[in-house]
């Protein structure tokens, strides 16, 4: 029975991995076509390859996505530096200091990574309009910082899922050594318990980045201003300018743009994210 076991993994991983090249694929090479080539002959090698779609993709005055690339990464960036220390500071209180009611407080915040956004999108949009240091009249609403707090909240109960999982599996014995040895509980987490749970750090980033990357819904009610938008922003509107219009390459083009840095971060860091997966299956 073990190589019919075998051909059966075999021949599923094979149809896995088509799964996922074969559309990559198709739209890589129908970022090089024409309009009328991508309807005419999808599944066909261009005759020419328009390789002009990515210039227009990227710079073309109506529809293209140059503008908010340098959004997207501030934002995202921004919302993973203020993240990373907020949800792990948060998991390592509620994995090595329990209290009466840490375990309602973990549960509750678990149990927000069940309700969609657009449940909460409605007064969350309220919520930011009436923060309003600068006076401005509409808040914390259509700015880059609203946003970025909206994404910490939004992703504080994945990093701290993950993040708790990861300290619980460190023995006690070191805090409570670097603490006789003169350590504070903030020295003892920042110099001695963080730095053991690098790989968990670098997972929760990369999971958080590549959700944050291609987020849809909350940028569209909380960012309307045009020049504050995402790239998933800017893809939409392309999708809509060419439903009027015929330049299907530059939309295919712009597709291939947005995902180039996810499967960039993703293939510089697999090794870690399958080390990190690991050790977490073996410590659970």
């Amino acid at each position: 029975m073990k190589p019919v076991k075998s051909v059966v993994r075999g021949v599923v991983l094979l149809l896995f991995t088509l799964s996922i090249l074969i559309p990559i694929g198709w739209v890589l090479v129908s970022s090089l076509k024409s309009g009328p080539e991508i309807f005419g002959s999808p599944w066909k090698v261009p005759a020419a390859f328009k390789f002009e779609n990515y210039t227009n993709a990227w710079s073309n005055n109506e529809y293209g996505i140059g503008p908010y690339f340098g959004n997207t990464m501030f934002i995202c960036a921004a919302t993973i530096l203020v993240l990373l220390p907020l949800g792990s500071m948060a998991a390592y209180v509620l994995a090595k200091y329990p209290f009466p009611g840490s375990k309602f407080i973990f549960g509750t915040l678990i149990g927000g990574m069940m309700f969609p956004n657009f449940l909460i999108i409605v007064p969350l949009f309220f919520l930011l309009k009436s923060i309003d240091p600068l006076h401005t009249g509409h808040g914390l609403v259509d700015t880059k910082t609203g946003l970025i707090l909206v994404y910490v909240a939004y992703s504080l109960s994945f990093t701290i899922f993950v993040m708790s999982g990861f300290f619980q599996a460190l023995p006690s014995e070191l805090a409570e050594a670097a603490m006789i040895d003169g350590c504070g509980h903030a020295e003892t987490f920042f110099k001695v318990m963080l730095p053991l749970v690098r790989p968990g750090l670098i997972v929760v980033g990369i999971f958080n980045a590549i959700g944050l990357w291609n987020e849809f819904g909350l940028a569209l009610v909380l960012m309307s201003d045009k020049s504050n938008r995402t790239l998933s922003l800017a893809i939409n509107d392309m999708v809509m300018t060419h439903n009027y219009e015929s330049d299907w390459g530059a939309l295919f083009a712009g597709l291939v743009i947005v995902m180039t840095p996810v499967m960039i971060v993703y293939w510089i860091f697999r090794e870690r994210i399958q080390q990190a997966m690991l050790a977490g299956a073996i410590k659970g």
